[in-house]
């Protein structure tokens, strides 16, 4: 495999997993105050502690390279949850930006994971 898109693949997949795991431990430590803001978007409370577990458990499929259809959930996961969330910055009047880093870490996380994959399959099958 290429060592850039390898580099880069890890890179930008490390400074996602960052973002979301900021987010979980921000959940988990500031509790009360992440479901006063939900309930200010009209977000049930509830679901900010397994909202974290899931930030969690999505971070450990997406390191690790056990299971194909739980890193494709972790993603789409990912995914939903930053636009969710970007929208509910949008919603308040601002402070999305890093919301939005988001959005495009997790494509491009992505993204990269598939021309890593490709690059594998190639050399697996190669006649």
């Amino acid at each position: 495999m290429d060592i850039v898109k390898m580099l880069a693949y890890w890179i930008v997949t490390i400074l996602m997993c960052l973002l979301f795991s900021f987010s979980a431990q921000m959940y988990f430590n500031n509790t009360e105050m992440v479901q006063g803001y939900f309930q200010s978007l009209g977000y049930p409370s509830a679901i900010v502690i397994p909202l974290a577990i899931a930030k969690v458990l999505g971070i450990v499929a997406v390191l690790s390279d056990e299971n194909k259809l739980l890193r494709e959930l972790a993603y789409g996961g990912f995914l939903i949850d930053v636009i969710l969330a970007t929208i509910a910055h949008i919603m308040q009047g601002g402070g999305y930006e890093m919301s939005g880093a988001g959005i495009v870490l997790v494509i491009l996380s992505r993204l990269l994971y598939q021309f890593r994959y490709l690059d594998r399959q190639q050399v697996v099958y190669k006649p």
